[in-house]
């Protein structure tokens, strides 16, 4: 072993260390953190209108909604979202007859591409809808994916 990946080798394994001490002591704790990001109320929304805060976007051809046409599980539905848009901060995925439509919301950095790949679970055959927001504009998209057993709702 070279010099250089020795050295490399004894900062990386104390960088590591000093991250699982400061975890274990309670110094650092990522739940907190996330915590504070977290939007419960959307996710207990009952329907898509209050899910999101009543405003759903404007359908657009600028971002593309991936499914199957039938899902034969609808406990693993793959899902595939992009977008040709710039400076996307949120996509946001929404299951219209589940139980609580809300599924997921991505929140991207600057510079990240507007492209996600997930699987949802769905109670029944409904639409998905994908919402991409830019700036104080929300564009969406959604397409009916129709389920034939299992579910969210048995």
């Amino acid at each position: 072993m070279t010099t250089a990946n020795r050295r490399n080798f004894l900062r990386n394994t104390l960088a590591t260390t000093l991250v699982g001490i400061a975890t274990g002591s309670g110094l650092l704790n990522p739940r907190e953190v996330l915590a504070a990001t977290w939007p419960a109320d959307l996710f207990d929304a009952k329907d898509v209108h209050t899910a999101l805060s009543g405003n759903e976007g404007s359908a657009s051809n600028e971002v593309s909604l991936k499914t199957p046409d039938i899902a034969e599980n609808g406990a693993v539905v793959p899902v595939t979202v992009e977008s040709t848009l710039t400076n996307v901060e949120s996509i946001s995925l929404l299951v219209k007859d589940n139980p609580r439509p809300l599924s997921a919301v991505f929140i991207l950095g600057p510079g990240v591409q507007p492209n996600i790949s997930t699987r949802l679970k769905m109670s029944k055959t409904s639409n998905v809808i994908a919402v991409v927001k830019v700036g104080d504009k929300r564009l969406s998209t959604a397409k009916e994916v129709k389920v034939t057993i299992g579910g969210c709702g048995g």
